[in-house]
Protein backbone atom coordinates (compact mmCIF):
# COMPACT_ATOMS: atom_id res chain seq x y z
CA UNK A 1 0.00 0.00 0.00
CA UNK A 2 2.65 2.20 -0.59
CA UNK A 3 1.78 5.60 -2.93
CA UNK A 4 2.56 4.62 -7.20
CA UNK A 5 0.10 6.38 -8.72
CA UNK A 6 0.07 10.16 -7.43
CA UNK A 7 -3.93 11.08 -7.46
CA UNK A 8 -4.57 14.96 -8.00
CA UNK A 9 -7.15 16.28 -5.08
CA UNK A 10 -9.90 17.51 -7.43
CA UNK A 11 -10.14 14.59 -9.25
CA UNK A 12 -10.55 12.42 -6.08
CA UNK A 13 -13.09 14.48 -4.78
CA UNK A 14 -14.77 14.39 -8.01
CA UNK A 15 -14.70 10.13 -8.02
CA UNK A 16 -16.29 11.15 -4.02
CA UNK A 17 -18.99 13.12 -4.30
CA UNK A 18 -20.06 10.55 -8.22
CA UNK A 19 -20.39 7.80 -5.47
CA UNK A 20 -22.58 10.36 -3.06
CA UNK A 21 -20.23 10.71 -0.58
CA UNK A 22 -19.72 14.06 -0.02
CA UNK A 23 -17.06 16.94 -0.60
CA UNK A 24 -13.47 15.68 0.24
CA UNK A 25 -11.83 17.65 3.26
CA UNK A 26 -8.36 15.64 2.88
CA UNK A 27 -6.48 12.73 1.18
CA UNK A 28 -3.54 11.32 2.53
CA UNK A 29 -0.94 8.82 1.07
CA UNK A 30 -1.23 5.45 3.45
CA UNK A 31 2.45 3.84 4.36
CA UNK A 32 2.38 0.52 5.09
CA UNK A 33 1.49 -1.71 2.23
CA UNK A 34 3.89 -2.61 -1.21
CA UNK A 35 1.01 -4.38 -3.58
CA UNK A 36 -1.55 -0.61 -4.04
CA UNK A 37 -1.86 2.47 -3.97
CA UNK A 38 -3.87 4.03 -0.85
CA UNK A 39 -5.15 6.98 0.48
CA UNK A 40 -7.34 7.96 3.03
CA UNK A 41 -9.97 9.91 2.17
CA UNK A 42 -12.26 12.04 4.82
CA UNK A 43 -15.31 13.78 3.20
CA UNK A 44 -18.07 15.89 4.78
CA UNK A 45 -19.88 12.19 5.30
CA UNK A 46 -17.23 10.12 6.36
CA UNK A 47 -13.80 8.30 6.06
CA UNK A 48 -13.11 5.97 3.59
CA UNK A 49 -10.21 4.29 1.77
CA UNK A 50 -9.21 5.31 -1.36
CA UNK A 51 -7.62 2.05 -3.69
CA UNK A 52 -5.89 2.12 -6.78
CA UNK A 53 -4.68 -1.12 -8.21
CA UNK A 54 -1.22 -1.15 -9.70
CA UNK A 55 -1.10 -4.77 -10.51
CA UNK A 56 -4.38 -6.49 -10.16
CA UNK A 57 -6.99 -5.98 -13.83
CA UNK A 58 -10.46 -5.25 -14.23
CA UNK A 59 -11.11 -8.95 -15.07
CA UNK A 60 -9.62 -10.19 -11.40
CA UNK A 61 -10.95 -7.01 -9.20
CA UNK A 62 -14.76 -7.95 -9.60
CA UNK A 63 -14.11 -10.85 -6.94
CA UNK A 64 -12.07 -9.20 -4.34
CA UNK A 65 -15.11 -6.40 -4.02
CA UNK A 66 -17.59 -8.80 -4.24
CA UNK A 67 -16.10 -11.07 -1.36
CA UNK A 68 -16.16 -8.24 0.59
CA UNK A 69 -19.78 -7.01 0.14
CA UNK A 70 -21.17 -10.67 0.70
CA UNK A 71 -18.87 -11.23 3.97
CA UNK A 72 -20.30 -7.23 5.10
CA UNK A 73 -23.71 -8.90 4.18
CA UNK A 74 -23.15 -12.21 6.64
CA UNK A 75 -22.05 -10.22 9.21
CA UNK A 76 -18.42 -10.49 9.27
CA UNK A 77 -16.60 -7.11 9.62
CA UNK A 78 -14.74 -5.72 6.58
CA UNK A 79 -14.51 -2.61 4.70
CA UNK A 80 -17.76 -2.33 2.58
CA UNK A 81 -17.14 -1.12 -1.19
CA UNK A 82 -19.51 2.03 -2.34
CA UNK A 83 -21.27 1.50 -5.50
CA UNK A 84 -22.02 4.24 -7.57
CA UNK A 85 -25.54 5.30 -9.36
CA UNK A 86 -25.30 1.87 -11.70
CA UNK A 87 -24.70 -0.30 -9.11
CA UNK A 88 -20.82 -0.74 -9.76
CA UNK A 89 -18.44 -1.37 -6.97
CA UNK A 90 -15.35 -0.75 -9.52
CA UNK A 91 -14.19 2.79 -10.88
CA UNK A 92 -11.44 4.45 -12.35
CA UNK A 93 -9.04 6.94 -11.09
CA UNK A 94 -5.66 8.83 -12.47
CA UNK A 95 -5.45 6.21 -15.12
CA UNK A 96 -6.35 3.38 -12.79
CA UNK A 97 -8.99 0.74 -11.57
CA UNK A 98 -10.32 1.76 -8.15
CA UNK A 99 -12.33 0.96 -4.98
CA UNK A 100 -13.89 3.01 -2.06
CA UNK A 101 -14.40 1.25 1.13
CA UNK A 102 -15.30 2.30 4.35
CA UNK A 103 -12.49 3.15 6.46
CA UNK A 104 -12.68 0.77 9.70
CA UNK A 105 -12.22 2.13 13.38
CA UNK A 106 -9.44 1.26 15.91
CA UNK A 107 -5.92 0.01 15.52
CA UNK A 108 -3.65 -2.96 15.27
CA UNK A 109 -2.13 -4.89 17.79
CA UNK A 110 1.34 -5.88 17.04
CA UNK A 111 2.47 -7.44 20.19
CA UNK A 112 -0.32 -9.83 20.46
CA UNK A 113 -1.90 -11.57 23.29
CA UNK A 114 -3.61 -15.01 23.66
CA UNK A 115 -7.03 -12.76 24.15
CA UNK A 116 -6.69 -11.05 20.44
CA UNK A 117 -5.63 -14.06 18.64
CA UNK A 118 -8.57 -16.09 20.20
CA UNK A 119 -10.65 -13.07 18.38
CA UNK A 120 -9.13 -13.12 15.36
CA UNK A 121 -9.12 -16.98 14.81
CA UNK A 122 -12.95 -17.25 16.05
CA UNK A 123 -13.37 -14.63 13.17
CA UNK A 124 -11.84 -16.13 10.67
CA UNK A 125 -13.49 -19.62 11.10
CA UNK A 126 -16.87 -17.22 11.08
CA UNK A 127 -15.41 -15.92 7.55
CA UNK A 128 -14.70 -18.99 5.75
CA UNK A 129 -18.39 -20.65 7.29
CA UNK A 130 -19.36 -17.16 5.53
CA UNK A 131 -17.51 -17.64 2.64
CA UNK A 132 -18.59 -21.00 1.50
CA UNK A 133 -22.06 -19.51 0.11
CA UNK A 134 -19.82 -17.31 -2.38
CA UNK A 135 -21.41 -17.44 -5.56
CA UNK A 136 -18.34 -16.65 -7.72
CA UNK A 137 -14.52 -18.40 -7.63
CA UNK A 138 -11.04 -17.13 -8.28
CA UNK A 139 -7.57 -18.30 -8.30
CA UNK A 140 -5.55 -17.71 -5.18
CA UNK A 141 -3.12 -15.69 -7.75
CA UNK A 142 -0.27 -15.89 -4.69
CA UNK A 143 -0.16 -19.41 -4.75
CA UNK A 144 1.57 -22.80 -5.89
CA UNK A 145 1.52 -21.30 -9.40
CA UNK A 146 3.10 -18.22 -8.40
CA UNK A 147 5.63 -19.47 -6.47
CA UNK A 148 6.61 -22.19 -9.20
CA UNK A 149 6.93 -18.42 -11.53
CA UNK A 150 8.55 -16.33 -8.72
CA UNK A 151 11.47 -18.74 -7.09
CA UNK A 152 13.61 -18.77 -10.80
CA UNK A 153 13.76 -14.83 -10.42
CA UNK A 154 14.93 -14.37 -6.73
CA UNK A 155 17.62 -17.79 -6.47
CA UNK A 156 20.02 -15.72 -8.11
CA UNK A 157 19.78 -13.41 -5.25
CA UNK A 158 20.44 -16.36 -2.51
CA UNK A 159 23.23 -17.49 -0.68
CA UNK A 160 23.45 -21.51 -1.46
CA UNK A 161 22.14 -22.56 1.50
CA UNK A 162 19.34 -20.42 1.24
CA UNK A 163 18.59 -21.47 -2.83
CA UNK A 164 19.06 -25.20 -1.41
CA UNK A 165 16.14 -24.62 1.41
CA UNK A 166 13.65 -22.89 -1.31
CA UNK A 167 13.90 -25.27 -4.30
CA UNK A 168 13.35 -28.16 -1.35
CA UNK A 169 10.83 -26.39 0.04
CA UNK A 170 9.11 -25.87 -3.42
CA UNK A 171 9.72 -29.37 -4.19
CA UNK A 172 7.81 -30.59 -0.79
CA UNK A 173 4.94 -28.34 -1.41
CA UNK A 174 4.76 -29.53 -5.21
CA UNK A 175 4.09 -33.22 -3.58
CA UNK A 176 1.83 -31.97 -1.11
CA UNK A 177 -0.84 -30.17 -3.33
CA UNK A 178 -0.38 -33.15 -5.91
CA UNK A 179 -1.26 -35.98 -3.18
CA UNK A 180 -4.51 -37.10 -2.31
CA UNK A 181 -4.26 -35.95 0.56
CA UNK A 182 -3.80 -32.54 -0.20
CA UNK A 183 -6.56 -32.14 -2.95
CA UNK A 184 -9.08 -33.43 -0.51
CA UNK A 185 -8.52 -30.45 2.25
CA UNK A 186 -11.34 -28.19 2.10
CA UNK A 187 -11.50 -25.47 -0.07
CA UNK A 188 -13.45 -21.76 -0.25
CA UNK A 189 -12.41 -17.85 -0.49
CA UNK A 190 -9.74 -17.49 1.98
CA UNK A 191 -7.85 -14.03 3.08
CA UNK A 192 -4.46 -15.37 2.41
CA UNK A 193 -2.77 -12.48 4.02
CA UNK A 194 -4.61 -11.66 7.25
CA UNK A 195 -1.81 -10.03 9.17
CA UNK A 196 -1.66 -8.04 12.22
CA UNK A 197 -1.85 -4.83 10.14
CA UNK A 198 -4.93 -5.98 8.58
CA UNK A 199 -7.15 -6.54 11.31
CA UNK A 200 -8.05 -3.76 13.63
CA UNK A 201 -8.87 -3.80 17.41
CA UNK A 202 -10.72 -1.29 19.44
CA UNK A 203 -10.78 -0.83 22.76
CA UNK A 204 -12.69 2.83 23.28
CA UNK A 205 -15.57 1.45 25.09
CA UNK A 206 -14.20 -1.63 27.41
CA UNK A 207 -12.28 -4.42 26.88
CA UNK A 208 -9.92 -4.54 23.70
CA UNK A 209 -12.54 -5.90 20.38
CA UNK A 210 -11.97 -7.20 16.90
CA UNK A 211 -13.40 -4.84 14.66
CA UNK A 212 -12.75 -5.45 11.30
CA UNK A 213 -10.66 -7.41 9.12
CA UNK A 214 -8.98 -5.62 5.71
CA UNK A 215 -7.06 -5.46 2.62
CA UNK A 216 -8.42 -8.48 0.56
CA UNK A 217 -6.66 -8.39 -2.89
CA UNK A 218 -4.55 -11.19 -2.13
CA UNK A 219 -7.68 -13.19 -1.30
CA UNK A 220 -8.46 -16.44 -3.79
CA UNK A 221 -10.11 -19.65 -3.55
CA UNK A 222 -7.64 -21.97 -1.97
CA UNK A 223 -7.31 -24.17 1.04
CA UNK A 224 -8.77 -22.87 3.82
CA UNK A 225 -6.01 -24.79 5.96
CA UNK A 226 -3.81 -22.04 4.14
CA UNK A 227 -5.56 -19.14 5.52
CA UNK A 228 -5.27 -20.55 8.96
CA UNK A 229 -1.54 -20.81 8.45
CA UNK A 230 -0.61 -17.91 7.57
CA UNK A 231 -2.56 -16.18 10.73
CA UNK A 232 -0.18 -18.97 12.76
CA UNK A 233 2.65 -17.69 11.47
CA UNK A 234 2.21 -13.83 12.05
CA UNK A 235 -0.15 -13.76 15.15
CA UNK A 236 1.43 -16.61 17.19
CA UNK A 237 4.99 -16.39 16.38
CA UNK A 238 8.32 -14.93 17.75
CA UNK A 239 9.36 -12.09 16.01
CA UNK A 240 12.77 -12.62 16.88
CA UNK A 241 13.13 -16.61 16.18
CA UNK A 242 10.45 -16.89 13.81
CA UNK A 243 9.17 -20.11 16.85
CA UNK A 244 5.07 -20.59 17.59
CA UNK A 245 4.32 -19.59 20.72
CA UNK A 246 2.07 -22.60 21.86
CA UNK A 247 -0.39 -20.66 23.94
CA UNK A 248 -1.08 -17.96 21.53
CA UNK A 249 -1.36 -20.72 18.50
CA UNK A 250 -3.79 -22.93 20.71
CA UNK A 251 -6.42 -19.85 21.60
CA UNK A 252 -6.41 -19.51 17.86
CA UNK A 253 -7.16 -23.04 17.02
CA UNK A 254 -9.69 -23.71 19.19
CA UNK A 255 -11.59 -20.44 18.83
CA UNK A 256 -11.08 -21.03 15.21
CA UNK A 257 -13.19 -24.64 15.51
CA UNK A 258 -15.24 -22.81 17.13
CA UNK A 259 -16.77 -21.65 14.44
CA UNK A 260 -15.55 -24.47 11.90
CA UNK A 261 -14.13 -27.10 12.81
CA UNK A 262 -11.00 -28.84 11.11
CA UNK A 263 -11.09 -31.81 9.56
CA UNK A 264 -8.96 -35.06 10.61
CA UNK A 265 -6.90 -34.04 7.51
CA UNK A 266 -6.57 -30.57 8.01
CA UNK A 267 -5.37 -31.48 11.50
CA UNK A 268 -2.70 -33.80 10.10
CA UNK A 269 -1.86 -31.33 6.81
CA UNK A 270 -0.95 -28.54 10.13
CA UNK A 271 2.50 -28.71 9.41
CA UNK A 272 2.69 -28.77 5.67
CA UNK A 273 0.57 -25.99 5.77
CA UNK A 274 2.53 -23.71 7.71
CA UNK A 275 5.68 -24.41 5.90
CA UNK A 276 3.43 -23.51 2.49
CA UNK A 277 2.59 -20.13 4.63
CA UNK A 278 6.10 -19.56 5.78
CA UNK A 279 7.70 -20.55 2.20
CA UNK A 280 4.63 -17.82 0.41
CA UNK A 281 6.10 -14.94 2.05
CA UNK A 282 9.21 -15.85 1.92
CA UNK A 283 9.21 -15.79 -1.98
CA UNK A 284 7.36 -12.54 -2.48
CA UNK A 285 9.58 -10.74 0.18
CA UNK A 286 12.57 -11.63 -1.56
CA UNK A 287 11.01 -10.58 -4.82
CA UNK A 288 9.97 -7.22 -3.68
CA UNK A 289 13.75 -6.90 -1.55
CA UNK A 290 15.70 -7.62 -4.55
CA UNK A 291 13.44 -6.25 -7.25
CA UNK A 292 11.91 -3.33 -5.75
CA UNK A 293 9.14 -0.96 -8.01
CA UNK A 294 9.91 2.56 -7.04
CA UNK A 295 7.29 4.35 -5.10
CA UNK A 296 6.26 7.18 -2.45
CA UNK A 297 6.54 5.62 0.64
CA UNK A 298 7.38 2.38 -0.43
CA UNK A 299 9.13 0.61 2.67
CA UNK A 300 10.04 -3.48 1.81
CA UNK A 301 9.92 -5.89 4.34
CA UNK A 302 12.86 -7.72 5.23
CA UNK A 303 12.77 -11.55 3.89
CA UNK A 304 14.68 -13.12 6.42
CA UNK A 305 12.29 -12.93 9.08
CA UNK A 306 9.65 -16.01 7.11
CA UNK A 307 13.26 -17.88 6.08
CA UNK A 308 13.60 -17.60 10.23
CA UNK A 309 9.83 -18.71 10.43
CA UNK A 310 10.51 -21.49 7.27
CA UNK A 311 13.45 -23.20 9.33
CA UNK A 312 11.64 -23.25 12.86
CA UNK A 313 8.04 -24.80 10.80
CA UNK A 314 10.81 -27.40 9.11
CA UNK A 315 12.72 -28.66 12.59
CA UNK A 316 9.76 -28.15 14.89
CA UNK A 317 6.28 -29.60 13.33
CA UNK A 318 3.20 -28.09 14.99
CA UNK A 319 -0.04 -30.04 15.59
CA UNK A 320 -3.08 -28.66 16.89
CA UNK A 321 -3.83 -29.84 20.57
CA UNK A 322 -6.32 -32.94 20.11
Amino acid sequence: MAVYTQVEFDAADHLMQGLGLGPLTDLTGIRSGIENTNYYATTTRGQWVLTLFERLTATELPYYLQLMQHLAAHGIPVPAPQANADGQLLHELAGRPAAVVTRLPGGHRMAPMPSHCEQVGRMLGRMHAAGASLPVQQAHLRGLDWWRQTVPTVLPHLQADQATLLRDELTFQEGLAASAAGQALPRGPIHADLFRDNVMFDDTAGPDMLCGFFDFYFAGTDMLLFDVAVCLNDWCSDLDTGALDERRATAFVSAYQQARPLTHGEVRAMPALLRAAALRFWISRLWDWHLPRMASLLQPKDPTHFERVLRARVEMPWHPQA
